[in-house]
């Protein structure tokens, strides 16, 4: 798998992992009882968890993309990144649509 796939599929990956977590809050407001268990809290903590160091790796991983894409056009890096054929990186991104809540019908 080359990396552009590897990133394109990580990037879906994390979609995913987001609309199931918008899915899953949208139904405890559904089921206020469900809130109160203390399995779900844990659940719902270890998932925000989830979603903050998700977020600390995409940022961590756009920086270093963003260093090394600046580092082989600079001279004299830039010589020795044409002559192995160092190309640039893409950053991260999510998918188009995944600021938005998926809709939850019951």
């Amino acid at each position: 798998m080359q990396f552009q796939e590897k990133i394109e599929a990580y990037q879906k990956a994390q979609g995913a992992v987001g609309s199931a977590l918008s899915r899953l809050l949208a139904v405890t407001e559904n089921y206020p009882e469900l809130k109160a268990n203390e399995n779900f809290k844990e659940l719902q903590a270890q998932l925000e968890g989830t979603e903050n160091r998700i977020s600390v790796e995409r940022r961590k991983f756009n920086e270093t993309a963003r260093e090394y894409n600046t580092n082989i056009r600079r001279f004299p890096k830039n010589i020795v990144a044409s002559m192995f054929g160092f190309e640039k990186r893409p950053y991260f991104e999510a998918e188009e649509g995944s600021e938005k809540a998926p809709e939850v019908k019951f």
